[in-house]
């Protein structure tokens, strides 16, 4: 499957969008080779039961200080297309997690290589390689690569230098947000219509409930936001790519330099100078990731939050129902 469903607690009402009122003209894979994807809805309530407060979206410092540079961007290259920063944070959501979480460098770069499932055919499209490897490490297909989740030849046409330092990087998330800006924005489209909204969402995957799932994020960004630190630049369990052309991904680790054998002595030994063993790293991070906490203060709106007016969720009652969900396993 292209998707996999995310689960819901008993009564829940799946989240809805307007249908989708324009297809992306043009035959292949969209921007993300029409592959997996997070599935996992926001919480789109008002309040929870016993009157708490709902809680509000997080960004990752580095990745929502990308999308905010991409919108001002677009704002003056593309100015009609009227691109919001909380729709690429609602496809970067869905693509990765927001980087797995801001699992990012200084420079906006991820830790790791965030990789999509290899382009072979069967549940997905077949993308033969288009970079002999250089991106996705993969010279037989292509892979979906980054935290907007690029396949290398659309990459290829509109990748972009986002941070100013000469070159276009997928696994960049500045890089990678100004792309997809200015994808979603291509040929006059205007993101503030339903038509150009659509149109844009399905060009980065052929698929409705991709559409779906992308707008009821959309809309939870639209009702407010909380920055949070960056993840810890630890390392993961995805795979490394690109062979030919490495990169750092985080500074080696020192090599503890072996013990003296203990040698007899008419005196005794000097004291060695003891080394305090609650240091904290060179980075200055813990390895526990922070964990954010809903905005009290925060209320989300009660009107319509998209171009096309359609409800996202819906119940018997006044008040949205609760849906809560699980990350589906996506392979990236």
């Amino acid at each position: 499957m292209a998707a996999l469903t995310a689960s819901q607690a008993p009564g829940a009402v799946p989240a809805r969008a307007g249908a989708p009122v324009e297809r992306p003209a043009g035959p292949g894979p969209g921007v993300s080779g029409d592959s997996t994807y997070r599935t996992d809805l926001p919480p789109l309530t008002r309040r929870h039961p016993g009157g708490a407060p709902a809680p509000v979206a997080v960004l990752p410092a580095t990745v929502f200080a990308a999308y905010r540079q991409a919108e001002s961007e677009l704002a003056r290259t593309a100015p009609g297309c009227r691109l919001r920063w909380q729709l690429l944070a609602a496809i970067g959501q869905v693509e990765s997690g927001q980087a797995d979480g801001g699992r990012v460098t200084a420079d906006g770069t991820t830790v790791t290589p965030i990789l999509g499932p290899r382009l072979d055919g069967g549940a997905f499209a077949v993308v033969r390689d288009t970079d002999d490897g250089v991106y996705d490490g993969d010279r037989v297909y292509d892979r979906a690569v980054g935290p907007m989740q690029f396949i290398p030849s659309t990459w290829d046409r509109w990748g972009a230098d986002g941070n100013g330092d000469g070159r276009a990087d997928p696994d960049n998330v500045f890089d990678a947000a100004s792309a997809a800006g200015r994808y979603l924005c291509a040929g006059g489209r205007d993101l503030s219509a339903p038509a150009g909204l659509d149109g844009a969402i399905l060009g980065y995957n052929h698929s409705e409930a991709y559409l779906r799932t992308v707008r009821a994020w959309y809309a939870y960004f639209l009702a407010g936001h909380r920055v949070v630190p960056d993840g810890p630049a630890t390392a993961s369990a995805r795979p490394s790519a690109r062979p030919g052309t490495p990169r750092p991904r985080s500074a080696p680790k020192p090599t503890p330099s072996p013990r003296p054998r203990a040698t007899p002595s008419p005196a005794p030994p000097s004291p060695a100078p003891s080394t305090p063993s609650n240091s904290l790293p060179a980075t200055g991070r813990t390895a526990k990731p922070l964990v954010p906490v809903p905005d009290p203060a925060t209320t989300l709106p009660t009107g319509d939050l998209l171009p096309s007016g359609g409800p996202l969720t819906s119940n018997s009652g006044d008040s949205m129902a609760s849906t809560p969900s699980t990350t589906a396993a996506t392979g990236r």
